[in-house]
């Protein structure tokens, strides 16, 4: 009976999450990107990824790059060039399991993307952020041990989710914290955030927690696992208290760990590794802020550069 490419969407979305064990979000937007590449292959007839060419492939990112998900709004190039990444995986796993044989995406490219640059928020904006929760009320120590973490270790929204209480260690001023495909990698937490953690677990926690709580670090009001919305709304709360008046998402508090320890003077593997990155080229893209930064610096203070303005001005008024 031969194979469809339904069934071998499926047994790939299981090898993702069984042997690479990736996250729930990951695969559903694997799920998502597959789901399109399904129906638009059964629109031409074809019920058998292993029969593919890679004209298909390439009329398939075509496809994909002239239609849209709502009216009016069509996809991103970088929904495309996803949408390409995600069909590549799932070539290659049949290529592997001996399913097909040949990879149709090996000679398609994707669409170029620019690169965009993080918008990490200044020294002054975090600060100001860790200082507007309440250090009165439970909620409040809460979300002050919370933005500690992100700020201060650089988690991801989703590593801060996944944390228990064992995975800190006071002791060590650690944390310890588990990236995609489940890699463990353990960052210091920093003095701050670790007597913010300390009270949280000596006085906050234990008046959230309820049966129901398990080893959860991080708790809601109803003593359950504090959400990734959870987290979104407790920064939004934060970021209009401290009166910043841009929007500050989870993980813009990773983009600024990140671009101040290297305006720091920090070492770009080292910030790799703090952050979890599996490749360098990912970690570099801070390094191109904080050169944008010492530029507008420069333009802003030094006499050589804000010359050329003043002389220009000059010039235009003879």
């Amino acid at each position: 009976m031969a194979e469809t490419t339904v069934n071998q969407v499926q047994d790939f979305l299981d090898h993702l999450r069984v042997e690479r064990g990736l996250s729930s979000n990951t695969l559903e937007a694997y799920r998502r990107d597959l789901r399109r590449y399904t129906r638009f292959l059964a629109l031409r007839g074809t019920t058998d990824a292993a029969a593919v060419t890679p004209d298909e492939v390439r009329a398939f990112a075509a496809w994909l790059a002239s239609t849209e998900y709502e009216e009016g709004r069509p996809y991103r190039s970088t929904s495309v060039a996803r949408g390409l990444a995600a069909t590549r995986a799932f070539h290659r796993f049949l290529l592997r399991e001996g399913r097909a044989s040949a990879d149709p995406t090996s000679g398609v490219t994707g669409p170029r993307i620019p690169r965009a640059l993080p918008h990490p928020l200044t020294v002054d904006e975090a600060d100001a952020l860790l200082q507007a929760t309440d250090p009165s009320s439970v909620a409040g120590i809460r979300d002050r041990a919370l933005l500690e973490v992100l700020y201060g270790s650089g988690l991801r929204v989703s590593e801060a989710v996944g944390l228990d209480v064992d995975d800190v260690d006071l002791e060590a001023g650690s944390v310890r914290a588990f990236g995609k495909g489940r890699k463990e990698r353990v960052v210091p937490l920093g003095r701050l955030g670790t007597a913010a953690v300390g009270a949280y677990l000596m006085s906050s926690r234990p008046a959230l927690a309820r049966d129901r709580s398990g080893p959860a670090l991080f708790l809601n009001q109803r003593g359950g696992r504090l959400s990734r919305q959870g987290i979104a709304g407790i920064l939004r709360a934060a970021a209009r208290a401290a009166g910043i008046d841009r929007p500050v998402s989870p993980h813009a508090l990773r983009h600024s760990f990140a671009t101040h320890l290297l305006e720091g003077g920090a070492d770009v593997r080292v910030v790799q590794e703090l952050l979890g990155h599996a490749a360098l080229s990912t970690t570099q893209v801070y390094t191109l802020v904080t050169g944008e930064r010492i530029r507008e610096e420069y333009f802003a203070a030094h006499p050589r550069g804000r010359l050329t303005s003043s002389r220009s001005s000059e010039r235009k008024g003879a």
